[in-house]
């Protein structure tokens, strides 16, 4: 018998299903993950695929050759976007005038380390020519049991949650949010007393 929940990947203890909701959404997000993140009992890219049924999600590092990836891309019947803070980067205000005008909209999310992110970033090609769009700076991540460069760096569920809301903000997307912060408390609780406070809050 298996370990591990086939729907979520996680472990069965740490099964985060019973907290998904099917959410419609508008724009669609493709996910594309870091070999190293698949198994981390902390990843969060696996709540975005799970709830969204019109998202997508592929994992490898280089995905210049990716065929199902450039098979979306080659759709010229939408619209496709890095959420990426680069410097020709837009605002998310410009997209949401593109959805207004009943365009349809895919939104490439990058999972991964910051470190990873970036050079998954570099090594793939076939994203260099796509628009930016950037989140605004002010948000707070709430990823409590990881290292993160700043206050305002955010989960890839958290960016999800974010861009979702506010390309789409007449559609509730906490769900998303509410999964994430259910997984954080699971995790929490399993480290030994005192570790959460000396590592993490330090």
């Amino acid at each position: 018998m298996s370990r591990y929940c086939s729907q979520c990947g996680k472990s069965l203890k740490a099964c985060i299903c019973e907290w998904i909701q099917s959410l419609p959404s508008k724009v669609e997000l493709v996910i594309l993950q870091h070999p190293s993140e698949t198994n981390r009992p902390m990843g969060t890219a696996r709540i975005l695929s799970l709830s969204l049924a019109n998202s997508h999600y592929f994992v490898d590092e280089d995905f210049t050759e990716h065929e199902p990836l450039n098979q979306l891309l080659n759709d010229t019947s939408y619209q496709h976007f890095v959420l990426y803070p680069g410097e020709t980067s837009v605002a998310h205000t410009e997209v949401a005038q593109k959805l207004e005008k009943d365009e349809r909209i895919r939104v490439i999310l990058l999972d991964g380390t910051w470190k990873k992110a970036y050079k998954m970033w570099l090594l793939s090609k076939n994203l260099h020519a796509l628009p930016l769009v950037r989140l605004p700076e002010n948000l707070q991540g709430n990823y409590r049991i990881r290292k993160a460069p700043s206050d305002n760096s955010l989960s890839t569920v958290e960016a999800g949650y974010h861009i979702l809301s506010l390309l789409e903000p007449e559609q509730d997307f906490s769900p998303l949010v509410e999964a994430f912060n259910q997984m954080i408390e699971f995790q929490i609780k399993q480290m030994p007393p005192g570790v959460f406070e000396k590592n993490y809050l330090s």
